[in-house]
């Protein structure tokens, strides 16, 4: 097949769709497919087209950021122009543009799958609103649009406003993860590097805004440290976040817990990143809203327990696989017992990740997705 993918972000920038997207679209390329991915030049030093891992990318110039969106004057003439090169085409939302793709495809007589990656989910504010009422509209208008959509499973289908309309031509596909195995060397190492010695880690990672729920793990640390006064709280991630100034809120708390905070800074090394998670006893995840949340599959990988909020799409991992913890959402208490049970009681919360490979399989994605956008192309 020859395949065109769309999105807002794509290599080398950093987030979970973004690395969904390229392990999808480097698997396919790895099968014998020509996969083509038409994405912003988000940052003006990257070259307009390169082939990265198999995959062609085409960057297409911004005028400006709206919110996390960028504006790509030359969007409708490059689409055009690509989707009559391809035979079938794949829009990753959120992503303004998908309805416009969308109608592109289908003038040029190619069916498109719509791959959404979780609802937007702004904070609160008059211009928040409006962007994530904006776009929202949008998407509706691409969910209508498109042939097929697919996300991550169908817990978090069945609950989304914007997808339960469209159950009828969804399929839920678990997202593509792959991360090395932990070298336990550098693990030990790093303990020692970082100075905690055998003391209890609490792993997090992400974006740091509001729908990921730091919050209430920064307020949930002085409740655990009261019985684990030796724990320690590590975060990988970028914390300056352009769009929203939600650290800045919450610093407050950052500062008020320094002697158990570990800021780690963005781990782009699968291997250094795999080396994370196996240092950490427990990862938590907070979250307000989430579609799926990859971390936490990626934790399982490497040996590590979860806590997660028991919310839509986010609680797939922990009740498919059994190896972690649900907590009450919104609740620093919840989530502070939660996390001192897995502390406390590590043999209960045992973790195969050779299981957890198996469950969540890179290889049965990609031929998931091989299938579906196969069957498009024939349809």
């Amino acid at each position: 097949m020859r395949v065109l993918m769309a999105l807002t972000y794509y290599y080398p920038h950093w987030t979970g769709l973004t690395a969904i997207t390229q392990k999808i679209a480097e698997g396919l390329a790895a099968r014998g497919h020509t996969v083509t991915v038409l994405t912003s030049q988000h940052n003006r030093e990257l070259p307009r087209q390169e082939t990265y891992q198999g995959v062609r990318i085409v960057r297409l110039p911004t005028m400006l950021r709206l919110s996390r969106g960028q504006v790509m004057p030359g969007f409708i003439g490059a689409a055009r122009e690509l989707v009559l090169d391809h035979d079938v085409v794949q829009v990753h939302t959120p992503m303004l543009e998908a309805w416009l793709l969308g109608i592109i495809a289908h003038a040029e007589k190619r069916k498109m799958l719509m791959t959404h990656h979780g609802d937007l989910v702004m904070p609160a504010g008059a211009w928040n609103q409006f962007v994530q009422r904006t776009v929202g509209f949008m998407l509706d208008r691409g969910a209508a649009v498109a042939d097929h959509i697919s996300t991550h499973s169908q817990d978090y289908a069945e609950h989304s406003a914007f997808l339960k309309p469209h159950l009828h031509k969804l399929t839920a596909i678990y997202p593509a993860v792959a991360i090395p195995e932990p070298d336990g060397d550098a693990v030990a190492a790093w303990r020692a590097d970082l100075g905690v010695g055998t003391r209890p880690i609490v792993g997090f990672a992400g974006r740091f805004v509001e729908e990921k729920g730091f919050d209430y793990l920064l307020q949930a640390i002085p409740l655990v440290a009261r019985e684990r006064p030796d724990v320690i709280f590590a975060y990988a991630g970028d914390h300056q976040v352009v769009y929203e100034s939600f650290f800045e809120r919450w610093r407050h708390l950052v500062d008020g817990n320094a002697e158990h905070l570990r800021f780690l800074g963005l781990i782009t090394d699968r291997q250094k990143l795999a080396n994370f998670y196996a240092m950490c006893n427990v990862f938590a995840l907070p979250s307000r809203t989430d579609c799926f949340a990859i971390v936490q599959t990626e934790a399982l990988y490497c040996g590590t327990p979860v806590v997660c909020t028991n919310i839509p799409g986010a609680r797939e991992v922990v009740q498919v696989s059994g190896m972690g913890r649900l907590v009450a959402p919104h609740s620093p208490e919840a989530l502070a017992e939660g996390l001192l049970e897995v502390i406390n009681h590590p043999d209960r919360y045992p973790v195969d990740p050779v299981r957890a490979r198996q469950v969540f399989s890179l290889e049965e994605t990609i031929s998931r997705y091989e299938a579906l956008l196969g069957d498009l192309v024939i349809s």
